[in-house]
């Protein structure tokens, strides 16, 4: 059900939060952690639940420019400035989208 999971690890817990609120505003169906555990729980769990987009928030993102943006799909990680990531996000969920739907195959009912 839900299209991102927003992480806040030590130094981005500010950011992550009006990236929430953003994201949200935006239409966005986001899951905000901000548990007091490691990363790695943050992230496993992330993986476990399923959901396509995860985006986490900390000091070293911020410091390197911006939002640390992951496909589930994938291993590759890109930061994306903070003023870019909401249109960022909107983009990738449109591009899985499409890419879901060139995937459905009609089936006639006979009902």
């Amino acid at each position: 059900p839900y299209q991102v999971y927003v992480v806040a690890l030590q130094g981005g817990e500010e950011v992550a939060g009006r990236l929430y609120a953003d994201l949200r505003s935006a239409s966005v169906e986001v899951l905000y952690d901000d548990r007091d555990e490691r990363a790695g729980v943050k992230f496993n769990d992330a993986d476990l639940i399923g959901i396509p987009i995860r985006l986490t928030v900390s000091k070293r993102s911020l410091e390197a420019g911006g939002i640390e943006f992951k496909l589930r799909r994938s291993a590759e990680r890109i930061v994306i400035p903070e003023g870019e990531i909401t249109s960022y996000v909107q983009a990738q969920i449109e591009a899985l989208k499409a890419e879901i739907g060139e995937k459905v195959v009609p089936v006639a009912y006979n009902g």
